[in-house]
C-alpha cells in the first residue's frame, strides 16, 4: 500500500481504475468507504463521473 500522503492509483486493490483507492490511500481513510461515498455522492446533481475520469487520467500508478 502507498505511503499516507501521496496521490496515485495502487496497481492492486482497486475495482475500475483505482481511484478511489488512491484517494483513500492519501487521506488516510478505508478503501470501501471512499467507495461508497462516491456511490452516494452519485445520487446528487454534479460531475463526479467527470471529475472521477479526469482523476484516472491525471493520477499516476504506483511505481512499484
Amino acid at each position: 500500500m502507498p505511503q499516507t500522503g501521496t496521490l496515485v492509483r495502487p496497481r492492486n486493490g482497486k475495482v475500475i481504475a483505482g481511484v478511489c483507492a488512491g484517494l483513500a490511500d492519501r487521506v488516510g481513510w478505508g478503501r470501501n468507504t471512499v467507495r461508497f461515498l462516491f456511490l452516494i455522492s452519485c445520487l446528487l446533481p454534479g460531475p463526479q463521473f467527470v471529475i472521477y475520469i479526469v482523476l484516472w487520467f491525471i493520477m499516476p500508478k504506483a511505481q512499484f
